[in-house]
């Protein structure tokens, strides 16, 4: 993919193409007020303090060439007037003084300015940082299954951390200049206008073309997000413990290091293309300019030899046409810096302005104190987002309060997307789920959740200690020592905890200093004391004992209904050992609940269950 193609429209150059490319261009500098909002809220008083230092730098370049027409013409004058060297060189020290505090001033104006932008871009990448995990957590589920948000979230971080500083600053810049060229412009008019036209005409051209090539630059980033994202994940599969075993015994390593090379120098080809073009024009414009000015030098000489003015007087305007042609430049640079950035922070913006759908309603409906009826599936339906296939169809299933319920299918059949539509990280495309009679949507989404214990298959393993890994179960409770000791009894994790270097304050994993890495059961351990860590009325467990031995298994689901009493339980396992000490069995295939009942009713009824049963059974014979 090539960013130099342009489409037929753009040859022509229709009147269409540049209302368009100036609807861009507005839409794009638009983005600059939230920008100066964000860098504001990064640090108030250093962003106030930039702007009074850019205003003081504005009036110096004027300030200095004034100053040097000043001891010219003194030297002039006294070397006419053949009065002593002393005496001249008295006359010039003050405006000596002068240009030196001017030059003193700038020099401690520039440090202050470079230590200022250091705080506030330290300050403002973590600001960025935090409101887009903020936004992340904040999003339903379907956005993380989706790669096309990935996209999004890789191009919203790019270049962000320094894209907002990067646009106060070129904003700051471009009043300075302009403040500059107000302040001399009248002379510069005075002493010869075509000459102030030539300077700012040679450099409306490399204006133009930054901005084209600027636009071809996000364009180029923004295109190569797929790119970008599979060069982290090779980057990640090669240097995670997770990952490596498998890469080392398959041979894995050097394929794959050969895709990761391949990502690179297909992107760095295009890229140094793109640089390569824009350096080029860039020095072509550069030396027009020059030849503009070195014209404006050649005539101010010539008006000098004829007498027309002073040799200070050329001295000043010939200082006059270098600030005011770097003043323009500046000007069209700092405009085009700013275009620039606006680019990237439109995708930024763009993500933060995500709104999540499962989101609370504003007059959200008060949990009850005790779950008194249960929980119903009334006519559910669930379609994945950009799925034509039903996840689940006109489902209907009601879980008495204090019911101990065990979910069975094969993979697919619905199981774990019913438990995510439970907990409102989906919402139900069709019907409704109904906790003692009121939809789920009607509650708050916070106090629902913390109404809910929950540990699925694919738990996480936190990289931290063993008291936050449970205590992340109820983290207002992370400091509650009681609760996390019976929240691992109960989990079964306290006799490993026991048995670690440091207790519960060992770190667990081996990504930081003095990590103990588990096993897989003793990971599982871990996770389903964190589920117990919530005293919650509500208890669903997706898959927890997948890695445990039968042993302890078994120890774990004898304890089942003591550890669930008085609450609601969801179970979703294949072991039928596990599942028969529900209340009931709901059997699910193709989104439907095909079969319900007790363990020893579905073996009666001599369907699904009972022949998945004898199965499983037949397998231990």
């Amino acid at each position: 993919m090539s960013v130099t193609t342009t489409s037929k429209a753009d040859d022509k150059k229709t009147p269409q193409t540049w209302a368009k490319r100036w609807k861009d261009v507005k839409a794009t500098y638009e983005n600059i007020p939230e920008a100066l909002r964000l860098v504001w809220q990064a640090h108030p008083f250093a962003t106030l303090t930039l702007a009074l230092i850019t205003f003081l730098n504005a009036l110096l370049p004027a300030g200095q060439a004034w100053a040097g027409k000043l001891i010219v013409d003194t030297v002039v004058q006294s070397i006419n007037s053949k009065q002593p060297a002393t005496f001249g060189l008295q006359a010039t020290i003050p405006f000596l003084l002068l240009e030196f505090g001017m030059l003193t001033t700038s020099m401690i104006t520039g440090q202050l300015n470079s230590l200022l932008q250091h705080v506030i871009q330290s300050r403002l990448g973590h600001l960025i940082q935090v409101k887009i995990m903020r936004k992340s957590i904040s999003l339903d589920l379907h956005y993380f299954e989706d790669a096309e948000f990935y996209d999004r979230l890789q191009n919203a971080r790019r270049e962000v951390n320094w894209r907002p500083i990067s646009i106060v600053n070129n904003t700051f810049l471009v009043m300075q200049y302009l403040i500059t060229l107000f302040s001399v412009i009248l002379i510069l008019l005075a002493f010869s206008p075509l000459m102030a036209l030539l300077l700012f005409g040679t450099s409306v051209p490399a204006f133009l073309s930054q901005l084209r090539y600027s636009k071809l630059y996000f364009r180029l980033l923004t295109w190569r997000s797929p790119e970008f994202r599979r060069k982290a994940y090779l980057e990640h599969l090669l240097t995670v413990d997770s990952s490596i075993k498998e890469i080392k015994l398959f041979g894995l390593g050097e394929p794959l290091l050969k895709r990761y090379d391949k990502e690179f120098w297909q992107f760095y080809k295009e890229d140094a293309d793109l640089a390569g073009k824009r350096t080029l024009l860039s020095l072509v414009w550069g030396l027009l300019a020059t030849v503009s000015y070195y014209a404006a030098y050649a005539w101010t000489v010539w008006r000098t030899l004829e007498g027309a003015i002073t040799l200070g007087d050329m001295t000043l305007y010939l200082a006059l046409f270098r600030q005011s042609q770097g003043s323009f430049r500046g000007i069209f640079f700092s405009l085009g810096e700013i275009y620039e950035s606006s680019l990237f922070m439109s995708s930024l913006f763009s993500f933060l302005n995500l709104t999540p759908e499962g989101a609370s309603s504003q007059q959200a409906t008060p949990m009850p104190p005790t779950i008194l009826q249960g929980i119903e599936f009334r006519g559910v339906s669930f379609r994945y987002p950009d799925k034509e296939e039903w996840a689940l169809r006109n489902l209907n299933l009601t879980v008495a309060a204090g019911e101990k319920i065990a979910l069975v299918g094969a993979n697919g059949a619905g199981k774990t997307t019913l438990v995510k539509l439970l907990t409102r990280l989906y919402e139900p495309t069709e019907g409704q789920i109904l906790l003692d009679g009121v939809d789920l949507r009607d509650y708050d989404l916070k106090e629902l959740h913390e109404r809910i214990g929950v540990i699925f298959q694919d738990f996480v393993r936190y990289q931290a200690t063993a008291r936050e890994n449970i205590g992340f179960g109820q983290i207002n409770a992370l400091e509650d020592e009681p609760r996390i000791i019976q929240a691992a009894e109960r989990g079964g994790a306290d006799t490993l905890i026991n048995d670690l270097s440091e207790g519960y304050d060992t770190m667990l994993g081996h990504w930081f200093d003095k990590g103990h890495e588990l096993s897989g059961g003793q990971w599982q351990k871990i996770a389903l004391s964190r589920a117990f860590m919530r005293n919650s009325e509500v208890l669903v467990l997706d898959e927890p004992t997948a890695a445990l031995d039968a042993e302890r298994e078994y120890e774990i689901f004898q304890r089942f209904r003591e550890l669930t009493q008085g609450k609601i339980a969801l179970l979703i396992s294949h072991r039928f050992s596990t599942v028969r000490m529900a209340d009931r069995i709901a059997v699910l295939d193709g989104g439907l609940v095909t079969e319900l009942g007790s363990h020893q009713e579905l073996l009666a009824l001599g369907g699904t269950y009972a022949r998945l049963f004898n199965l499983q059974a037949e397998g231990y014979r």
